[in-house]
Formats: C-alpha cells, structure tokens, sequence
C-alpha cells in the first residue's frame, strides 16, 4: 500500500487483536478495530466505544478538525489527569464513516500492543 499524497486514508477493518495500556493499567481490549492509515502519519487503531474500559478514562472538553476525516468532537485523558490520550469522531466525513463512534489512542502517549506485540 502507497499512500503518495496529502489527504491518501486508507481504512480496514481487521480482526488483529488491540490493547492500550497507560502505566500497566488496560485502557482497551479489541478485536475488531478499524485500522487506518494516513499520509505521513503513524497508523491508528479505532476501537469500538464497547472495548474501551471507561472507567479508567475522563472526558477533556476539546474539539479538533481534520480536513480529511471532519471534527474529533470527543477526547479523554486518564483518570490519573494528564494530558489527553484518546479522541473520537461523532460524525466523521462520509468517506472515514467506519470511524464513527470508535476511539483512538496515542500510539506516541501510549503502550499499545497488536497481536500480542509492541506496535
């Protein structure tokens, strides 16, 4: 896959299992994320809202947007405080639709292990 410009996102839904840690404690449990790809940047994994533990998270009152995939509406940072680790979409742009109501987490913030190994 060759991503050539600005603005190239490819998206698949995998089965590769997911899970985000913050200091040993477990943010997240997925098997069925949605694997994006973006120009320049690092690979994301979108988790269902159902896999992520809430419990350990609290909502930071922040918008963002994204000319490629609309206005990050919704971000979390652990409940220990800190910065924030995670964002979501609530109305993504028609051609990211997948990412609806999942999160993402800082890969740069974050211990994220796919497949049982350290992305």
């Amino acid at each position: 896959m060759s991503l050539s410009k600005p603005g190239d996102i490819t998206l698949s839904q995998t089965q590769r299992h997911v899970r985000v840690f913050a200091n040993g404690t477990l943010l997240a449990d997925s098997k069925a994320p949605v694997e994006l790809r973006e120009f320049r940047c690092p690979v994301r994994f979108y988790l269902p809202a159902d896999d992520v533990k809430w419990d350990t998270l609290e909502t930071v009152g922040m918008r963002t947007s994204c000319p490629y995939k609309g206005t990050a509406d919704r971000y979390w940072r652990a409940k220990a405080g800190g910065d924030y680790i995670a964002w979501g979409y609530s109305n993504p742009l028609p051609g990211v639709a997948e990412i609806k109501d999942h999160v993402a987490f800082y890969n740069e913030k974050l211990q994220i292990e796919v497949d049982g190994k350290p992305l």
